[in-house]
């Protein structure tokens, strides 16, 4: 019968280890810092080896993704767009897009 409080504990143990304490939240506060420094190891393209280290803010780091993302985007609609008006600009069949 002793064991019996124990085993009844276990399972409250566990589910109070799930709770995050106050030291956890403001850690993960200030890893969300916009003008917290980050830096990255990024690979060149076309080359296996050769690495570079780029250190930035979050804030930076979040408008260099958003610049690619731009980027990217455009060059998509870009794409869209030759498919479209190629039928417009020659008086001949569709183009297969």
């Amino acid at each position: 019968m002793t064991k019996l409080p124990a085993l009844a504990a276990a399972p409250l143990l566990f589910f109070a280890s799930l709770v995050p304490s106050a030291a956890v939240a403001q850690t993960a506060k200030a890893a969300l810092d916009p003008n917290a420094k980050v830096c990255e190891t990024v690979s060149q393209v076309g080359s296996r080896l050769s690495k570079k280290k780029i250190c930035a803010t979050r804030a930076e780091w979040a408008e260099m993704k958003r610049q690619d993302r731009e980027v990217v985007d455009q060059a998509q609609r870009a794409a869209q767009i030759g498919c479209s008006i190629a039928p417009s600009l020659t008086n001949g069949p569709v183009p297969a897009c």
